[in-house]
């Protein structure tokens, strides 16, 4: 009962995280904004999160899951799932930005994040092998295996994102992902021949 209720209020100040990233961005995320939002001191949020990169990572993570959810069935993810995907990112600029800043930072020894985004992207990389495959079979059209394009579909989604906080009237992410899929499909345009 105890563990239950604590599991509730530790997903309750995610979601608060989350709204609280949406209004004010990462920089703006402080830990008394979510511990005012959820009914707490800022001492009794650190009972549940005991640091802003813990509560971050921890954000993330649970972003994974909500983006995953209903995701792959039994066939996995397709690229149209990739590219709906793009498109809803497209809508939360505040997550976005969030997982773009943690990304950046975690690539300093000792930081809390390391270990989340290591293990994070062995297994996009291994999902995204699995997606190709699916699609594509053991050879994509211009002769690459999916493990070793896999890499690559992954670096486009983050690189589009970082261009995309960057300077977003330039950058229209979900039409270059599409410019993507069919440089993938050899079509040189948005998709299927």
């Amino acid at each position: 009962m105890v563990r239950a209720r604590s599991e509730e209020r530790r997903a309750e100040i995610l979601r608060a995280t989350l709204e609280v990233i949406a209004e004010r961005g990462y920089r703006g995320a402080t830990l008394g904004a979510v511990a005012e939002r959820v009914g707490l001191t800022q001492q009794g949020l650190l009972h549940y999160f005991p640091t802003k990169d813990a509560l971050l990572v921890a954000v993330l993570a649970e972003r994974d899951r909500w983006d995953t959810s209903g995701g792959p069935g039994r066939d996995g993810w397709r690229l149209e799932l990739l590219d709906s995907l793009v498109e809803y990112n497209a809508m939360r600029p505040g997550i976005v930005q969030t997982f773009s800043a943690l990304l950046g930072e975690s690539v300093t020894d000792g930081h809390p994040a390391r270990e989340f985004f290591t293990e994070r992207y062995a297994q996009v990389r291994e999902n995204m092998a699995r997606v190709l495959r699916l699609e594509f079979g053991e050879r994509l059209p211009g002769g690459l295996t999916p493990e070793r394009a896999a890499p690559l579909l992954t670096a486009v989604m983050d690189g589009l994102q970082y261009q995309w906080l960057l300077d977003p009237s330039a950058v229209d992410m979900p039409a270059a992902f599409r410019d993507f899929l069919g440089l993938l499909y050899g079509t040189g345009r948005d998709g299927h021949g």
